[in-house]
């Protein structure tokens, strides 16, 4: 009975391995689309860095556009996160600080580069459309303290550019890092001039 329980268990091996292979082909795809940016970017790279055999990038991706929107997917869904945690303010900071922190990679700094105006590869088209994640979750988390009295009602999408501004100015500039005390300025000036010019109710 014991050999026949063993028996079964590499039966979900395969499913775990393609998951772990998959992982470190996305990883190996960031690592090299930070090194030699999108437009440099040589799909045939990927299996050596990866360590993976080559039938197993083509295999999970026939396309090569494929292969780096997916990385890229995963890096832009760690921007577009933001906290509920009940206090806009704080929220807010975490969000700011959390975005600094991806934009001051290599990653992120070529991702910066790729969006610049202009460049319109389907692959960029692409992760545009995946940056207004990052957007909508912005709107949602203002419109939901708007409903709780944290705010009053605003533009979210004018908010959302009021306070990321700072965040890729200092971080493109690269003269210093962007801080927590950089944050809760930007996000305490922003509120505060939201409130004090809302129409009275």
């Amino acid at each position: 009975m014991a050999n026949g329980t063993a028996d079964r268990q590499p039966a979900r091996r395969p499913g775990g391995r393609n998951a772990r292979v998959r992982t470190r082909i996305l990883d190996a795809t960031v690592e090299l689309v930070a090194r030699d940016g999108i437009a440099g970017f040589r799909y045939e790279e990927v299996a050596e860095c990866a360590g993976v055999h080559k039938t197993s990038v083509y295999r999970n991706w026939p396309d090569r556009e494929e292969l780096v929107v997916e990385a890229l997917l995963r890096y832009a869904e760690d921007l577009a996160s933001i906290a509920d945690t009940g206090d806009i303010h704080r929220d807010l900071v975490d969000f700011l600080l959390a975005l600094a922190g991806g934009l001051e990679t290599p990653f992120g700094q070529t991702l910066e580069r790729a969006l610049q105006p202009g460049r319109q590869s389907p692959t960029i088209q692409t992760l545009t459309r995946i940056l207004d994640q990052r957007v909508a979750a912005m709107t949602r988390r203002v419109e939901t303290a708007v409903e709780r009295g944290e705010l009053p009602p605003v533009d979210s999408g004018f908010l959302g550019e009021m306070i990321s501004g700072p965040v890729h100015l200092i971080v493109n500039r690269g003269v210093r890092r962007f801080s927590r005390e950089d944050a809760e300025r930007v996000v305490g000036v922003v509120l505060a001039g939201i409130r004090a010019t809302a129409p009275e109710r």
